[in-house]
C-alpha cells in the first residue's frame, strides 16, 4: 500500500456492529505501521502488536463492542474520524462519542493514532453517588 487508506476503507475499519468480529491481526497490519504510535485518554502503546494487544483487551473486558462512523475527513497525511463506540458490561450499555486522529506514513500506513473521547462522564456517570460528584467536579472547570 502505497497511499493513504480510502475514506470508504477507513469507515470499514471503524465499523463494527454489536456481534461482528473485530479486525484481523492481518486487516490492522495492512492498515497500520509495525512502529505505530497509539494514544488514548486511558494509555499510549508503541507497535503495532502493542496496539493489537490494547484492542483485543479491550474486547475481553467487554460483552460486546460497537463502533459507528459518522464522518471521515481526510486531507494529505492527515485523517479524522468521528465515531460513537459502544460497550456493553454486566448487561449495561456505556456510550462514547469520539473522534481520532491519523496521520500517515510515507507508505501510507498509519503511523500515529490518538483518539480523543471523554472517559470519565460515560463511564462514572451512570453510578449512583459518584456520578453526581463528576458531574459537580466537571462544573468546577468548566464555569
Amino acid at each position: 500500500m502505497n497511499k493513504s487508506p480510502s475514506e470508504e476503507e477507513l469507515k470499514d475499519l471503524f465499523t463494527k456492529e454489536y456481534g461482528d468480529q473485530p479486525p484481523t491481526k492481518e486487516t490492522w497490519s495492512k492498515y497500520y505501521q509495525d512502529d505505530v504510535l497509539f494514544i488514548d485518554p486511558t494509555q499510549e502503546k508503541i507497535g503495532l502488536m502493542a496496539y493489537i494487544e490494547a484492542q483485543e483487551n479491550l474486547i475481553k473486558r467487554c460483552d460486546d463492542v460497537f463502533l459507528e462512523t459518522h464522518a471521515i475527513a481526510i486531507n494529505g497525511e492527515f485523517g479524522f474520524v468521528e465515531w460513537t463506540l459502544g460497550l456493553k458490561i454486566m448487561k449495561k450499555e456505556f456510550i462514547y462519542p469520539g473522534t481520532t486522529k491519523l496521520v500517515f506514513g510515507k507508505t501510507g500506513k498509519i503511523k500515529e493514532h490518538r483518539d480523543y473521547f471523554d472517559f470519565c462522564g460515560p463511564t462514572f456517570g451512570p453510578v449512583p453517588i459518584l456520578g453526581p460528584f463528576i458531574r459537580w467536579l466537571y462544573r468546577q472547570f468548566v464555569n
